[in-house]
């Protein structure tokens, strides 16, 4: 299992086009992969679940991966959420 915990820095906190962007890259690993924010635990993998957490600015969440492509997964997501400008 890889986790790494990240803070939303942009104003707009994780709104639909990052989320989007996440769960696309999310969706191309076998891994099992999770976001967890507060008490909220979702599939990474599905929309409705990433934009049901409501993470605000300043919100600290966490990725957890588990799988046999969980490395490679954590670096592309870490990477999608600099290049989306979330981090």
């Amino acid at each position: 299992m890889s986790q790494k915990t990240f803070t939303i820095t942009s104003k707009e906190g994780l709104h639909a086009r990052p989320a989007s962007a996440l769960v696309k890259v999310a969706s191309g690993f076998s891994s099992e992969i999770f976001l967890q924010y507060g008490e909220k635990n979702v599939n990474l993998k599905s929309i409705l679940g990433v934009m049901s957490l409501g993470v605000p600015a300043g919100g600290e969440f966490t990725i957890t991966a588990t799988g046999s492509d969980e490395e490679v997964a954590l670096q592309q997501l870490d990477a999608i959420l600099k290049e989306q400008g979330l981090v």
